[in-house]
This record gives C-alpha cells, sequence and structure tokens, in this order.
C-alpha cells in the first residue's frame, strides 16, 4: 500500500498520521518516517517498533499495510497462547 492510500484510509475514519501517532503512544516523526520508508514494499521489516506501527495502522484502515503483517501477528498471538 502507497503513503497516499493509508492517508486517505485515516482520513475516511476521521483521522491522519499525527492523530494515529498520539492515540497509539508513538512519536509523530517516527510514524511519518516508518510509513515513508516502508509504504510500497512487500517485505515485513526486522525492527519491533516499525513492525508493531505498521500492524497497528493496519488494524486501524482495515487494511494490510505490508502483505503478511496481520497474518504474522495472528501466528504470534496463537503461538505465546500455546
Amino acid at each position: 500500500m502507497e503513503k497516499r492510500q493509508i492517508q486517505a484510509r485515516l482520513i475516511e475514519r476521521g483521522s491522519n498520521f499525527r492523530q494515529f501517532a498520539l492515540s497509539h503512544g508513538y512519536e509523530v516523526r517516527t510514524v511519518t518516517q516508518v510509513v515513508q520508508r516502508w509504504a510500497g514494499h512487500d517485505k515485513l521489516p526486522r525492527g519491533r517498533l516499525t513492525f508493531q506501527i505498521l500492524r497497528d495502522l493496519s488494524r486501524v484502515i482495515n487494511k494490510e499495510v505490508l502483505p503478511g503483517i496481520l497474518a504474522d501477528s495472528a501466528g504470534q498471538v496463537s503461538a505465546r497462547a500455546v
């Protein structure tokens, strides 16, 4: 997903990158840098914070920002629960 598409989805929900960052406890600049760097990629990031931001962003807009980011996090949760 491209940056503008993510931004449009947030706007549809009455939000933006700044509001998303503040409501989830992230630094605004960090969120914008993560989206700038990772939007449009097809690989998952290795960094925990980057992964968490992109996963939370995907949940808020109800669409995967990166392919497999929600499926991967669901697999980790079920593995911990077992």
